[in-house]
């Protein structure tokens, strides 16, 4: 009995023998990253400088590009973020980081889909070889290329009108974010592989893509915090093949249209044929798995990102009615004057002076991206704003924050002011635009991008009425690495033009 009474004892003891030592392991790893290094005096929350569970914690709460403005504002220039990492706030940073040929922070990994075999343009950290992929995939991302495919891009145009007329006649009230995202998605389709994926003709999401897809961001988001955990997991191959992964329909879509091409050589030279041409080419250059890799972060980046943009410029504008006059007016006067097709040409559209500013403001005021942008300090330091920063420290620089700096885009920065851009000189303010990027991470796919979004927004304009369901009602959106705004159903009507 004595003996079982110690035994019993004795386990407990090395139960709190080994809680004990993890909880001193634990603390003296705090301590360590707190305090053991160079960056110990950056202000910022105490906790993020321990732990990544304080980036967690906002990123569940949804918007931490609004508690990392808060910090700038509070701190200035520089804020810690995390154990390694401090955030910038100083204009120099685009120069010094986003636009030099520095590394990337391991976070971007993330994107390697559907696993880590495929290294597209977003995931490749080192600049020489993401600079040698650019080029060999350019020709097919080059706007001269995209003029090619607008015959295919007015066909997915013409059916968005169709639907939306439909919309009127019915008095069903419209949710822009799976609009805009159907018809991104269809449009990617066609310019890619030379077939759409038919969302604005069913008028849903199919199987899931796109709910799949801010599934997978909001993944990327969280986990980007523990790579080790991803490799293990999602972007692990064996996930891949079983077809996991969340957004498994984009997955399944790209490979099959790949296979069709090696079965049929009599196809157009969209995205994906002018990549397999580069190949076959020059086979050292671009590899099979680069190919996919492209094809994928293009479908799953793209749509999202327009869709973002699109929802801004219709929000802000309903929003503010002596501003979407200006622009109905600019579309109307073009229109009586014959330079406007009824399906709109980018040629056409691209001599809106304040639509083409109501889209750059909105591109300022509502990045799709909204993530801090991570560079590694290379060796002998970067000094910034009379701050010194050693080899290995992350510095990130948010679009949100350099888009909101007062110095840059005047005191009304805060605001959603299109005129801003028809006022002299924008040199200055076109060099802060960071919202595809900047340098050779520069996002490949918006020249696309802007090309849509001029298509479908001067039809929107031009031929319908919009009015919020709830005009007090702000819309919602969660900063989740992308920001794509939801939850502002409007009513459509057909315009009655002069």
């Amino acid at each position: 009995m004595v003996i079982t009474k110690m035994s019993e004892i004795l386990s407990v003891l090395n139960v709190y023998y080994l809680l004990a030592s993890l909880a001193a392991f634990y603390l003296l790893r705090a301590v360590a990253r707190k305090y053991w290094t160079q960056i110990r005096d950056v202000p910022g929350p105490f906790f993020a400088s321990f732990s990544s569970l304080w980036r967690v914690y906002h990123i569940w709460k949804g918007h931490s590009e609004k508690e990392i403005l808060k910090l700038h504002k509070e701190h200035g220039y520089f804020v810690r973020i995390a154990d390694n990492e401090v955030s910038v706030s100083h204009p120099d940073a685009v120069k010094q980081l986003l636009q030099a040929n520095i590394e990337k922070g391991s976070f971007y990994s993330m994107f390697s889909l559907p696993d880590y075999r495929y290294i597209n343009q977003m995931s490749e950290l080192e600049p020489t070889r993401h600079i040698q992929k650019t080029r060999s995939l350019s020709a097919g991302f080059s706007l001269s290329n995209i003029a090619k495919t607008e015959p295919y891009i007015d066909n997915v145009l013409k059916l968005f009108m169709t639907r939306f007329d439909e919309l009127c006649a019915s008095g069903t009230p419209v949710e822009f974010q799976n609009w805009f995202s159907f018809f991104a998605f269809d449009v990617l389709g066609e310019v890619t592989f030379s077939k759409s994926f038919g969302f604005v003709q069913s008028g849903i999401d199919i199987r899931n893509a796109i709910a799949n897809t801010g599934a997978l961001v909001y993944y990327i988001s969280v986990i980007g915090n523990y790579l080790w955990f991803h490799h293990l997991t999602l972007g692990n191959p064996l996930f891949s093949r079983l077809g996991l992964q969340p957004s498994s329909h984009i997955f399944d879509t790209c490979l099959l249209a790949i296979e069709s091409r090696k079965k049929n050589p009599e196809v157009r030279h969209d995205m994906m044929q002018r990549w397999l041409d580069v190949r076959e080419k020059q086979p050292d250059r671009l590899t099979e798995n680069d190919i996919f890799g492209a094809a994928v972060a293009n479908i799953g980046a793209g749509a999202e990102t327009v869709s973002a943009t699109a929802q801004a410029v219709v929000y802000n504008l309903i929003r503010l009615p002596e501003l979407l006059k200006k622009v109905t007016e600019e579309i109307d006067t073009a229109q009586m004057r014959g330079e406007l097709s009824q399906v709109v040409q980018f040629s056409e559209a691209i001599k809106l002076p304040f639509l083409q500013a109501c889209i750059r403001e909105s591109y300022r005021i509502h990045p799709g991206v909204s993530h801090n942008l991570p560079r590694v300090v290379p060796k002998g330091g970067i000094t910034i704003a009379g701050r010194y920063f050693p080899q290995g420290v992350l510095l990130s620089v948010n679009p949100w924050i350099i888009h909101r700096d007062p110095d840059i885009f005047g005191e009304d920065s805060e605001i959603f002011n299109p005129d801003r851009w028809l006022q002299g000189e924008t040199k200055t303010m076109d060099f802060f635009m960071i919202h595809w990027g900047a340098g050779y991470n520069q996002c490949p796919g918006r020249h696309l991008a802007h090309f849509e979004l001029t298509k479908v927004l001067t039809t929107l304009f031009r031929d319908y009425d919009i009015e919020k369901i709830n005009p007090k009602e702000e819309w919602k959106f969660d900063t989740r690495f992308l920001a794509v705004p939801y939850g502002w159903p409007c009513r459509i009507r057909k315009r009655q033009r002069s």
